[in-house]
C-alpha cells in the first residue's frame, strides 16, 4: 500500500498481514494499534503517538521513526533492517526476540526497555537514556556511544553479578554492595 497518513486516527486498529510500502505517516495516532505478521518497507513516521503499539512477528525495512512516542510498545519477534529511531520515547518498549541488527537509536529514551533474546549485532546507541534496561546480556555486538555507557554500567554490572564497592561503606565496615541496591 502506498499512501500518506497525516493527522489520521488509527488507534486501536487490528491488522493481520498488512503491508505498508513507500508510505509516510505524519502527526498520526497509532496508539494501541495491534499488527501481527505485518510489514513496513521504505516508510517514514514522524511525530506519531504510538503508545502501546504491538507490532508482533513482523518486519520493518528501511523505516525511519522521528520524534515518535512509542512508550510501552512491543516489537517481539520482529525483524528490523535499515531502521532508525531518532528522538523517540521508547520507555519500557519490548524488543524481546527481535532482530535489531544494524538498527540506529539516536537521542532516544529507552529507560526500562526489554531486549531479552534480541539479536543486536551492529545496533547503535547514540545519546540515549539506557537506565534499567532488561536483557542487557543480549547486547553482544551492539555499539554504545561513550556518553551512554555510564548509565548502562550499573545495569551491566547487576546482570553480571558484579559487586560495586563504595569506599565510604568499606570504612564503615559494610564492605561491598550489590549493584541492585543502588538502582531505583
Amino acid at each position: 500500500m502506498q499512501c500518506r497518513f497525516k493527522g489520521a486516527d488509527l488507534s486501536g486498529v487490528q491488522l493481520d498481514g498488512a503491508a505498508f510500502t513507500d508510505c509516510l505517516f505524519e502527526s498520526t495516532n497509532l496508539a494501541n494499534l495491534r499488527a501481527e505478521r505485518s510489514s513496513m518497507i521504505r516508510t517514514g513516521l514522524s511525530t506519531l503517538r504510538m503508545t502501546g503499539v504491538h507490532w508482533i512477528n513482523g518486519a520493518l525495512r528501511d523505516v525511519t521513526m522521528s520524534e515518535c512516542r512509542l512508550d510501552l510498545s512491543s516489537f517481539r519477534f520482529t525483524n528490523f533492517t535499515g531502521v532508525t529511531f531518532d528522538g523517540c520515547n521508547l520507555t519500557r518498549a519490548d524488543f524481546q526476540n527481535a532482530d535489531l541488527t544494524g538498527v540506529r537509536f539516536t537521542d532516544c529514551d529507552l529507560t526500562g526497555a526489554q531486549f531479552s533474546q534480541a539479536t543486536m549485532n551492529g545496533t547503535r546507541f547514540n545519546n540515549c537514556l539506557l537506565a534499567g534496561i532488561g536483557g542487557v546480556t543480549s547486547m553482544a555486538g551492539a555499539v554504545i556511544a561513550h556518553q551512554d555507557l555510564a548509565a548502562l554500567s550499573y545495569t551491566l554490572a547487576k546482570a553480571l553479578g558484579i559487586h560495586i564497592e563504595n569506599a565510604a561503606e568499606e570504612q564503615a565496615g559494610s564492605g561491598s554492595a550489590v549493584v541492585g541496591a543502588h538502582l531505583r
